[in-house]
C-alpha cells in the first residue's frame, strides 16, 4: 500500500469520526446555551433570540437548508397562560434546517431551546421562582445539543440516505407544546410526507440503574423490527406510549409514528439548580450513538404506518 492511499484512508476515516458525535462538542453547546448569561432562555426574552440564532447559525454551518419562514425561522406569538403578567402575548420562532436527499419522504428530529427564563412565566417548582435563572442545562440545552450533533452526523456523513431529515428547534414548549403545534398547524411541507419524529427532551442525566427511556414505541408497527438485535453501551428501555413528555406529543396528536429520549426526571427539573456541571456528556454521547443506529435503521424501513396506542 503506498503512502497516498494511506493518506487517504487516514483522511476519510478521521473524517467520519470527526462528524460522530462527541462530548466535548455537547459540553460546549450545553454550556452556551444554559450559562447564566442566556437567563434561562425564556420565551420572548432576547436571550431566547439569542439562543434561536446560535441554532440557526450551526445548521447553515453544516449547510442545511432553510426552512423557516423567514430563512431558518419560522416566527409565531406564543402566549403565558399559567400566570398572570403584563407581557402574555410574546414573540417566538421555531429553528428549521433541512437536509435535502431528493427523498420522496422525510423524518423530524427535534428538540426544544426554550426554558424558563428568570421565573416569571409559570411551571417553576422552585418555592421563590422570581429574578432567580432557570439555566435548564439538562431541560433543554442537553436536547438541543443532541440536535446539532445529529445535524452534523447526518449533514456531513457523506451518505445519501433513503429519507429526507428535517431537524426542528421548537420554541415554547415550555408554555405548552406551542411552537410543535404551530408548526404542525402551519408546515412550511406537506405532513403527508413525514415518516415519524423523534424528540429529545432531557437526555442529559443519565442513571445507569434507570437507563434512557424511548417512548412512541407502540406508534408503528415497524419499531419492533427497527429495534430487534440492537445494542448499546448505555442501558435503554421502551415505552409504548407516544402521547406524552413533549413536543412528540403534537405529532402523535396528528397520527405520525415518534420516538421520544428521556433520561429521567431528578430533583433539578425545573429549578434553578439544572446546571451544566450536573450533566453526563459521556453518557448523552452514547445515548446520541444508539440513536443513529436506530435512524439508520428505520431509515431502512419503508414509510411507516401510525398506530394509536391503546
Amino acid at each position: 500500500m503506498n503512502l497516498r492511499l494511506i493518506f487517504c484512508l487516514l483522511f476519510l476515516t478521521h473524517s467520519l469520526f470527526g462528524q460522530e458525535p462527541s462530548h466535548k462538542r455537547i459540553a460546549r453547546h450545553i454550556e452556551k446555551l444554559a450559562s447564566d448569561r442566556m437567563k434561562g432562555r425564556g420565551t420572548g426574552s432576547p436571550e431566547n433570540a439569542k439562543a434561536a440564532d446560535y441554532i440557526a447559525s450551526h445548521f447553515k454551518k453544516y449547510g442545511l437548508k432553510p426552512l423557516g419562514t423567514n430563512g431558518f425561522y419560522q416566527s409565531f406569538t406564543a402566549k403565558v397562560r399559567r400566570v398572570v403578567v403584563p407581557d402574555s402575548l410574546r414573540s417566538a420562532s421555531n429553528v428549521i434546517g433541512f437536509l435535502d436527499n431528493e427523498a420522496p419522504n422525510t423524518i423530524v428530529i427535534g428538540a426544544h431551546y426554550d426554558h424558563l427564563g428568570e421565573g416569571r412565566q409559570g411551571s417553576s417548582l422552585e418555592k421563590e421562582p422570581e429574578g432567580k435563572i432557570h439555566n435548564g442545562a439538562d431541560d433543554n440545552a442537553s436536547g438541543v445539543a443532541g440536535l446539532l450533533e445529529l445535524a452534523q452526523y447526518f449533514a456531513k456523513n457523506d451518505v445519501k440516505e433513503p429519507y429526507n431529515v428535517l431537524f426542528m428547534a421548537f420554541g415554547a414548549e415550555e408554555l405548552g407544546l406551542q411552537g410543535s403545534r404551530y408548526f404542525l398547524n402551519n408546515p412550511t411541507l406537506p405532513l403527508d410526507k413525514l415518516n415519524f419524529m423523534v424528540c429529545m427532551d432531557m437526555i442529559g442525566r443519565y442513571n445507569p440503574e434507570r437507563g434512557v427511556g424511548i417512548g412512541g414505541y407502540g406508534t408503528s408497527d415497524t419499531w419492533p423490527a427497527v429495534f430487534k438485535d440492537v445494542t448499546s453501551s448505555v442501558k435503554f428501555f421502551t415505552d409504548r406510549a407516544g402521547n406524552g413528555g413533549s413536543d412528540n406529543a403534537a405529532f402523535y396528536a396528528k397520527q405520525i409514528p415518534v420516538l421520544f429520549f428521556h433520561t429521567g426526571g431528578h430533583p433539578d427539573y425545573h429549578k434553578p439548580t439544572d446546571d451544566t456541571e450536573k450533566i453526563d456528556v459521556v453518557a448523552e454521547e452514547a445515548i446520541l450513538k444508539l440513536e443513529i443506529v436506530l435512524l439508520e435503521k428505520a431509515m431502512q424501513q419503508p414509510k411507516m404506518t401510525f398506530t394509536p396506542v391503546q
